[in-house]
C-alpha cells in the first residue's frame, strides 16, 4: 500500500479529536443534539485550522443513524459511506477551480433531488472566497431558501472577499489559531501512534514555526522524521530540515549591531544565505527574538521564561543583551525588521533589502527619521560621558592637558608612540600575561566586545585596556561589566588589579601607537583573538 501523509492518516474523525477549536465544536454538537441545525455555515480561519475537517464531521454526524452526543458513530452505513466516498449526500467542491456560474447552476439542480437515504445532503464548498461574482450572484437565492434537506458549508481563509449578501445568509464560525502547546501535545500523540522518537523542544520548536496551524505542523514532522528515518528527531536535526536559525546565531547578530560590527553583521548574513536559509523565516525568528528581548527589558523577571518559552541558557544570553540595549533601540530594531519582512513578500532583491536594513541599524547616521536620530543621540550621549572622564583626567593632572589638545591630536597620534612606564607592578604584568583566560572567565558577549583590545599600563600600577572603538569602550564601562572584569581577574590571578577601560585616542583603534605589556621583556605569548572580518 502506498505511503500516506500523516497529515490525512491522522485526520480527526469526530468532534472529540478535534483540537484547538472548543466552542466551535461545542455549538454544533449542541445543535445536532438539539435538532436546531442550520441551513449555512460559513467557516472561515487560517490555513491548516480544521475547517474542512469539521465540516466532514458535522456532514457525517447530520446523518449518522446513531449518533454518539452529537458526533458520529463511524459504524453505521451513512457514516461508511461518506467515509469511503460512495454517499451521495455528501459533495465536496473545490472553488479554486470550480468557480463560474455553470457550476453553481450544477448544484441548483442538483439541490431540488432529495437525498436517497439519509437525512441531508451537505455541499461543502471549499475555498468559497474564490467563486466569481457571476457565481455567487447565481448561489444566492439557494443559499437564502435551500430545500429543508440541504445544508451549505462555505470554507475559506479569506471571509472579506466574499459579499456580504452571503455572509448575512450564513452562520458564521471563526476558527482561531491553535496554541503551541496544542500543536505540541497532539504531536505528542503523533509519536506515540507511529513509534517516532523526538526532543520535546524540536517538537515545541516545529509547533511555533507552524504559526497555529496544526495541518502545517505535522506535515513538518513528517518532513523531519522523513528526512530522519529511523533516528531520535532532535532540535538541531529540525533547524536544519526547516531551513531554520538557532537563537545562538540570532544572537551573534544581535551582538554585531549593537558593537557596530558591519563587517562581522555581513559576514554572518551570508553565511545564513549560504547555508540555504529562507531570509522571510530568518527575519521573523530575528523579530521574534527581540520581541522576547523587549519583554526581558521591560517585564519583572520572576516567570518570564514561562512567558517567552525559552530555555534558561537563552535566558541567560538575552538577559545579557537587554543590559546594554535600551528600549527604544530595541523597539526601533523590531520596526525596521517588520518593515523589512513586509517588502521582502513583494521583492525579488531580498538580500539587497536585508542588508539595507543591517546597516540603518549599523549606522544610524545615515538616516533622518525619529528612531535613528534617538539611536544617534543616544551614541552622543556615550560618547559625551568618555569626553567627561577626559576632561575630570586633566583636571586632576593639569600635565595631561597637551595629550588631549585638539590641535595636537591629529599629528601626534601618527607619529606618536605612548611608551610604558618604567617601573610596572608584577600583578598588573600577570593580569596581562593570563589575559586568554580571564577573556574565557567572561561571558561571550564580553570577549567579543575585548576581542582587539590592546592591553597596556598607565602609572605603573594600573592595567589600561582600550577596545577597538569608544562605542565599546562605554559598553564596557557599565557597572555590571566591570563588576565581571574584575570578578574574572580575581578569579585566575587571585588578586584584585587596579584597572581602566579607555576609550582610544583615534578610531578605530590603532595599535601601533600603543605598547602591549605582553612585548616587555620576559613575557613570551600569543594573543587568541577571533578572526576580524
Amino acid at each position: 500500500m502506498s505511503y500516506t501523509a500523516l497529515y490525512r492518516k491522522w485526520r480527526p474523525e469526530t468532534f472529540e479529536q478535534v483540537k484547538g477549536q472548543d466552542a466551535i465544536v461545542k455549538t454544533l454538537k449542541n445543535q445536532i443534539n438539539s435538532g436546531r441545525i442550520g441551513h449555512a455555515y460559513l467557516f472561515c480561519g487560517t490555513r491548516g485550522t480544521g475547517k474542512t475537517t469539521v465540516a466532514k464531521i458535522f456532514a457525517k454526524a447530520v446523518n449518522c443513524e446513531a449518533p454518539i452526543d452529537g458526533s458520529p458513530c463511524l459504524s453505521c452505513a451513512s457514516c461508511r459511506a461518506i467515509a469511503d466516498l460512495s454517499g451521495m449526500n455528501v459533495s465536496e467542491i473545490d472553488a479554486a477551480s470550480n468557480n463560474g456560474v455553470d457550476n453553481v447552476r450544477g448544484i441548483k439542480e442538483d439541490v431540488s433531488y432529495s437525498p436517497v437515504s439519509g437525512k441531508y445532503k451537505v455541499y461543502i464548498i471549499d475555498e468559497a472566497h474564490m467563486l466569481s461574482n457571476e457565481a455567487f450572484n447565481a448561489l444566492l437565492k439557494t443559499l437564502e431558501e435551500p430545500p429543508e434537506y440541504v445544508i451549505f458549508i462555505l470554507a475559506t481563509t479569506e471571509a472579506h472577499k466574499l459579499p456580504v449578501t452571503i455572509l448575512s445568509r450564513c452562520q458564521r464560525y471563526d476558527f482561531k489559531r491553535i496554541s503551541v502547546d496544542t500543536i505540541t501535545e497532539r504531536l505528542r500523540e503523533l509519536m506515540a501512534g507511529e513509534n517516532i522518537e523526538a526532543e520535546d523542544k524540536a517538537l515545541k520548536y516545529i509547533a511555533r514555526m507552524s504559526d497555529g496551524a496544526l495541518r502545517d505542523a505535522i506535515s513538518m514532522f513528517d518532513q523531519c522524521t522523513a528526512f530522519y528515518f529511523g533516528k531520535k528527531l532532535t532540535y538541531d536535526m529540525a533547524l536544519e530540515v526547516l531551513g531554520a536559525v538557532d537563537s545562538v546565531v540570532l544572537s551573534e547578530l544581535v551582538r554585531d549591531i549593537m558593537t557596530g560590527d558591519l563587517r562581522a553583521s555581513m559576514k554572518l548574513l551570508d553565511e545564513i544565505i549560504t547555508g540555504g536559509r529562507e531570509l522571510s523565516d530568518f527575519i521573523t525568528d530575528l523579530t521574534w527574538y527581540l520581541r522576547n528581548l523587549l519583554l526581558i527589558k521591560t517585564s519583572e523577571k520572576e516567570g518570564i521564561e514561562e512567558i517567552i518559552d525559552i530555555s534558561s541558557e537563552n535566558m541567560k544570553r538575552l538577559s545579557e543583551e537587554a543590559e546594554i540595549l535600551d528600549q527604544e533601540t530595541i523597539m526601533r530594531y523590531i520596526r525596521i525588521f517588520s518593515g523589512l519582512l513586509n517588502d521582502l513578500k513583494y521583492s525579488s532583491q531580498k538580500r539587497i533589502l536585508t542588508e539595507i536594513a543591517i546597516i540603518k541599524l549599523v549606522r544610524p547616521d545615515m538616516e533622518t527619521d525619529y528612531s535613528s536620530v534617538t539611536e544617534r543621540i543616544r551614541i552622543l550621549e556615550k560618547e559625551i560621558d568618555t569626553l567627561k572622564e577626559v576632561i575630570r583626567e586633566i583636571q586632576l593632572d593639569p600635565s595631561k592637558a597637551g595629550t588631549f589638545s585638539l590641535e595636537k591630536r591629529e599629528s601626534a597620534v601618527k607619529t606618536e608612540v605612548i611608551p610604558l612606564p618604567e617601573n610596572i607592578e608584577e600583578n598588573v604584568l600577570l593580569a596581562s600575561r593570563k589575559r586568554n583566560e580571564i577573556t574565557s572567565n567572561l561571558t561571550n558577549m564580553m570577549r567579543h566586545m575585548l576581542n582587539g583590545a590592546v592591553w597596556s599600563a598607565d602609572n605603573g600600577n594600573r592595567l589600561l585596556i582600550l577596545p577597538k572603538d569608544r562605542r565599546i569602550a562605554g559598553y564596557l564601562k557599565d557597572e555590571i561589566y566591570l563588576k565581571n572584569l574584575d570578578e574574572a581577574i580575581v578569579k585566575t590571578i587571585g588578586v584584585h588589579v587596579d584597572f581602566e577601560i579607555r576609550a582610544p585616542r583615534e578610531e578605530p583603534l590603532k595599535k601601533e601607537q600603543y605598547t602591549e605589556l605582553y612585548t616587555v621583556s620576559g613575557i613570551d605569548m600569543e594573543i587568541e583573538e577571533e578572526e576580524d572580518v
